[in-house]
């Protein structure tokens, strides 16, 4: 997303939001930094910046880790990713597939 550019929301992103500013996004619902309804539509570099600041503080005390999150975030994570990945597989994701030809 270039400075200018203006973030066509998750479900409008490559796959469904598998993507880094998707992976932003599920993490601030994982943390309650975002409501799950928020999807980002029409935000701004600079506001999706102070998400990631916001998500970053927030994994700093796991590590940054899945493994070290308590029970209840891992299982939530594992909910939210759960269903991105299903919806990206929906939309043609193929994790199999390299940039390779």
């Amino acid at each position: 997303m270039k400075q200018n550019k203006i973030y066509v929301g998750l479900n409008n992103d490559t796959y469904g939001g598998l993507t880094p500013t998707g992976n932003i996004i599920r993490d601030a619902w994982l943390f309650d930094i975002l409501p799950q309804d928020q999807t980002c539509d029409g935000w701004t570099l600079g506001q999706i910046q102070a998400i990631y600041e916001e998500v970053y503080a927030a994994w700093e005390p796991y590590g940054h880790m899945v493994s070290l999150l308590p029970d209840d975030l891992r299982s939530r994570h594992r909910d939210i990713y759960d269903k991105a990945v299903i919806r990206a597989r929906e939309l043609g994701w193929n994790p199999d597939l390299s940039d390779e030809a």
